[in-house]
């Protein structure tokens, strides 16, 4: 029995065989994956060391309230990197490898030149289970790596992929999880304001960058090549 989006329900593509698309997926998700972690831990720890960082962030913005509930989009990112296996051909997902590589050194350059803190207090949730989650979060991330927001340049950039071919109601899922999403690192107290935009704004250059460069350096963008 075929995938559901072998059988065309979800996109217009005609897909290679799942198989062949979880090959180069694998292959190209450890490479963004070696990016990612090669720069930002590291990026992150060296700002905790520095006397000075800039509060980009507006003093209204403090006054967000914490909504420990909009944990659940916040970390449903990494359900989003799943997506692209089911609607993108290997061309596709060879092209969504190459912005993701793009939007983290991008980032990586930014996050070096301003230097941030978060403007938020650190708080944790009195639930349980959102305190155990918060917790986790406040030891693994340090709140430095915060312009552009790489929580939503990632999936603004997966969702711009995939979107592309997708079928009208899958497309309005994945635009409604994108804005659910971006509101999540704001009420969560993850990001600020002028990350969430940075991050959408980095994300669409890129597109729009691989649009013009990358499309006329390769047989095909979202076909099997």
């Amino acid at each position: 029995m075929p995938w559901p989006a072998d059988s065309g329900y979800l996109t217009k593509l005609k897909l290679a065989p799942f198989g062949s698309r979880l090959k180069v997926y694998l292959i190209y998700s450890g490479l963004v994956g070696g990016f990612f972690f090669g720069l930002y831990p590291t990026l992150n720890w060296l700002t905790s060391l520095r006397s000075t960082t800039f509060g980009l962030y507006f003093p209204f913005e403090l006054d967000i309230p914490l909504i420990p509930a909009f944990i659940w989009l916040y970390l449903s990112m990494y359900l989003v990197f799943i997506v692209p296996v089911f609607l993108l051909n290997q061309g596709g997902l060879k092209r969504l490898a190459f912005e993701l590589i793009i939007v983290t050194v991008a980032a990586a350059v930014i996050f070096l030149l301003l230097p941030a803190h978060l403007g938020f207090i650190r708080e944790l949730p009195d639930t349980p289970v959102y305190r155990m989650i918060f917790e986790q979060i406040f030891m693994l991330d340090k709140p430095h790596n915060l312009v552009p927001s790489l929580h939503v340049a990632y999936s603004a950039t997966i969702v711009l992929a995939v979107s592309r071919n997708a079928k009208p109601l899958v497309n309005c899922g994945l635009w409604l999880w994108l804005i659910g999403l971006m509101l999540s690192t704001v009420l969560t107290h993850q990001h600020h304001l002028l990350d969430v935009f940075s991050g959408a704004v980095l994300s669409l250059m890129t597109y729009q960058f691989m649009d013009k460069f990358y499309e006329k350096n390769t047989h095909s963008g979202t076909g099997i090549i």
